[in-house]
């Protein structure tokens, strides 16, 4: 692990293995990490605070830049391990690599900006101003499905605004997360400025938020997780941002290009084996259309190349591990006990090319309706149930009947149309004719059981600075 600029095993040498999900072979071994290599990493990154905060930001941006161009020059073996490590495609990993990169430039040049401002004295006799400085030690953990990218989403904005960092990567893809350490340490950014641990998530965790040094948390993963990290962060009244579960809608209205929809909602139902946070959940499409959108999202869905990552032809990896598969094949039987009908897909893929890994084919279900946990909850695989709607408002009922708000997605040629249901939409993001929300200039969160805080744009450094007034009387 990356402690302190240094390379440290875990106590007693303690490991645990990472696999292939697409074969399930053994890729290799990571550091099993506790609580006194955690407070260890926190020491660092507390000592190496005060240098790293009073360094120029244009200094810092620098560093930044540095890190951005040697991940690009190792962008293959990078790929390649999130692929082994993840499943996705390999194309798919190169492009999260790219982003990754795109992250670190935007707040290179983003931290020569944290503003203060010059406030008018109602007294006169005074002068009022503000100054922004870094909250401090800034604790990340991030999920298995962006293992790279989110690392660089959750450090680039700490390190731009002056904050050092602890970053603890998920338990499927420690390897990823030590190579991008690796990517810090090897461009140049100073010792304990970025430190990473892996391991086990609870006693990491309660290292980090039951350290009054640690200031900030950014987290991504399951609700479940966010409400307990929360409750943690309360003791130290903690700063923190979550990102948490989706149930992202995609509304398709009797108006839209059949083609473009079904062209976007394959990509943001299947991308990565549907398992992202903003992944189209539930599709909602207009009665007299149904049919045929569905007919069209089946064909297509059922003519997508599933295998191993590293087959240059395959367009759906495996599902992360063998519990998500079991889960993805509980919520589709579950559905088709209650009255839905799979009209693709529907089963785990078990002949010779896909027997060893957690395939599950391509689906889409009718006849679902809301209560089925297809509906409900976040499915998190390659399934997607399809409803129908009659009318603008009762798309945008629907849309809303769920207890989380991150995306959601609407296809229209309506421009009324497009504006009236997205200013109604109860989330944190939403494409109109488009899937593609993310941008590192642009903010990143939802509303809800959907988290808390905003990442990515300029709102992403604002969570990692603290504001100071300061006044200046002008008597003699």
């Amino acid at each position: 692990m990356l402690i302190g600029g240094q390379w440290v095993s875990a106590e007693a040498d303690a490991t645990f293995a990472s696999s292939n999900p697409a074969t399930g072979a053994v890729l290799g071994y990571a550091p099993a990490a506790g609580a006194a290599e955690t407070t260890r990493a926190v020491d660092a990154a507390h000592h190496a605070f005060a240098g790293w905060s009073r360094r120029p930001a244009a200094e810092r941006g620098r560093i930044l830049t540095a890190v951005a161009d040697l991940l690009l020059e190792r962008r293959d073996l990078l790929a390649e391990l999130i692929t082994a490590e993840e499943g996705k495609p390999l194309r798919d990993a190169r492009n999260e690599i790219a982003a990754s990169a795109d992250l670190l430039r935007w707040y290179a040049e983003e931290g020569r900006r944290a503003y203060g401002r010059w406030i008018p004295d109602p007294l006169g006799d005074r002068r009022l101003f503000t100054v922004r400085r870094p909250v401090g030690v800034t604790a990340a953990i991030t999920p298995w499905n962006v293992p790279a990218s989110m690392i660089a989403r959750k450090a680039a904005p700490a390190l731009a605004a002056g904050c050092t960092v602890v970053v603890k990567p998920a338990e499927q893809t420690p390897l990823t997360g030590l190579a991008v350490a690796r990517v810090f340490h090897d461009a140049g950014v100073p010792a304990g400025v970025f430190n990473l641990v892996t391991g086990p998530p609870a006693p990491i965790g309660r290292a980090l938020l039951g350290d009054p040094r640690v200031r900030k948390l950014s987290f991504t993963g399951s609700t479940e997780v966010g409400r307990h990290l929360m409750r943690e962060a309360a003791q130290q009244i903690t700063r923190v941002s979550l990102e948490l579960g989706g149930n992202a809608p995609f509304l398709v209205f009797a108006d839209a290009d059949l083609d473009a929809a079904v062209e976007s909602l394959i990509s943001a139902k299947f991308r990565n084996c549907g398992q992202a946070c903003i992944s189209a959940n539930r599709v909602l499409v207009q009665r007299s259309i149904a049919g045929d959108l569905t007919e069209r999202l089946a064909d297509v869905a059922g003519r997508l190349r599933v295998g191993d990552g590293f087959d240059e032809a395959t367009q759906v990896g495996p599902l992360v591990d063998d519990a998500a598969l079991r889960r993805v094949e509980q919520v589709v039987d579950a559905a088709v006990a209650d009255g839905a009908r799979v009209v693709a897909g529907g089963r785990r893929l078990s002949g010779p090319e896909h027997a060893a890994g957690n395939f599950f084919a391509p689906t889409v279900l009718t006849g679902v309706r809301p209560g089925m946990s297809v509906v409900d909850e976040e499915i998190f695989g390659p399934v997607a149930p399809v409803l129908v709607f009659d009318s603008e408002d009762e798309a945008v009922s629907a849309a809303n009947a769920t207890p989380y708000g991150l995306a959601a997605y609407l296809y229209t040629r309506d421009l009324g149309r497009a504006l009236r249901v997205a200013e109604r939409l109860d989330v944190g993001l939403v494409g109109i004719n488009d899937q593609r929300i993310s941008a590192a200039e642009a903010p990143f969160g939802g509303v809800k059981l959907s988290g808390i805080g905003r990442e990515g744009g300029s709102e992403g450094l604002d969570e990692h600075l603290e504001t100071t007034v300061i006044a200046v009387g002008l008597a003699g």
